[in-house]
């Protein structure tokens, strides 16, 4: 992501959302937004983002559970899966 140029109070959000987001998808850099001095949050043009990458795992359970026969019925799967209850 781009260096941040701009710096926003909270208030000055609050006051002017709206050409606030618009001038920091405009500016194509994020604007910072502040709250008593600290960096609180970012308002950045989406294109700006990298897409987030997800390493999906599953689970020993799971696979266990896919690799077994279905159940004769519906309803044995259901108890099954209920258990003790």
């Amino acid at each position: 992501m781009p260096s941040i140029t701009a710096v926003v109070t909270i208030k000055q959000l609050h006051d002017d959302t709206g050409a606030l987001v618009r001038r920091a998808g405009a500016l194509k850099r994020p604007v910072a937004i502040t709250d008593r001095g600290q960096e609180v949050a970012v308002l950045v043009n989406r294109s700006l983002l990298r897409p987030a990458i997800r390493k999906r795992t599953v689970l020993p359970e799971y696979e266990a559970m896919m690799a077994e026969a279905p159940g004769d019925t519906i309803q044995a799967a259901l108890d099954e899966i209920r258990g003790d209850r």
